[in-house]
């Protein structure tokens, strides 16, 4: 008797899902909307092919058809996707980078997502300071005024510049409140890996942050510190945005191995 154990056998793909699934991650990574020749020639499949199957995510609501007649992906995509991501608890993996930034600067430490033109406060730790700064866990903040929203909006500015449009409401003297000023800011943001608050929303409250990325790159939330400027001493710029910076990269590498 053969006691050599057997390799388990392959298991069988389904080729209409498996070619339906490969147009939309082509659709859902694109910044465009495509057609049906140019998915077939990049996705090597036959256009009859693609319009079939472009027609079916259609029907279900993965995918819309552009009066140009191209083809978009829909927000149920990023929907399920970021059920994906709820049900890995963002909180959880993030926990380990926001103890050790807690510990590192004993300041208020943030995990924010973006809600519309606002980030979303989903967990915190609590500044050990006698001063310190404040904001709830569900409270909220102006995308554009914050350092949690501007390194969001640092790693997705193509999809958020439409939006912004009127709606850079200033909150101090600090606030950008205009494109060419914002640009500039976010492009220093991608440049040093985190993004700065100099008390763009609150008087004397400054912050830093870093984009959190998902396998494929796409931002899905932000991790940082925020602090009154008093707290603040010569040379704790550059260090709390490498502590930030690294926090930042920690947990999408922990995204990454999920």
């Amino acid at each position: 008797m053969d006691d050599t154990p057997q390799t388990p056998p392959e298991p069988k793909v389904d080729s209409t899902l498996s070619k339906g699934l490969l147009i939309l991650e082509a659709l859902a990574a694109s910044h465009e909307a495509r057609g049906v020749t140019d998915l077939s020639r990049d996705l090597g499949l036959t256009k009859s092919n693609v319009f079939r199957l472009l027609q079916s995510l259609t029907a279900l609501g993965y995918v819309r058809h552009t009066p140009d007649k191209l083809y978009r992906a829909t927000l149920k995509t990023w929907q399920v996707g970021r059920s994906v991501v709820e049900g890995l608890s963002l909180r959880d993996l993030a926990a380990p980078a926001m103890q050790r930034l807690s510990r590192e600067t004993g300041e208020a430490v943030y995990l924010a997502v973006a809600e519309g033109l606002s980030v979303v406060y989903v967990d915190k730790i609590e500044s050990r300071q006698p001063i310190r700064t404040w904001n709830p866990i569900g409270g909220t903040a102006p995308i554009h005024a914050v350092s949690t929203g501007k390194a969001i909006l640092a790693s997705d500015y193509a999809s958020y510049r439409p939006q912004l449009s009127g709606a850079l409401t200033r909150y101090t003297a600090q606030t950008l409140t205009d494109f060419a000023a914002l640009e500039a800011d976010l492009t220093r943001t991608r440049q040093q890996g985190y993004a700065v608050d100099t008390g763009e929303f609150r008087d004397r409250v400054l912050g830093f942050a870093a984009p959190i990325h998902l396998p494929d790159g796409s931002v899905i939330a932000a991790i940082g510190v925020s602090l009154p400027d008093m707290n603040m001493t010569d040379g704790d710029a550059p260090r709390l945005g490498a502590l930030v910076r690294e926090a930042g990269q920690q947990v999408s590498a922990r995204l990454r191995s999920t």
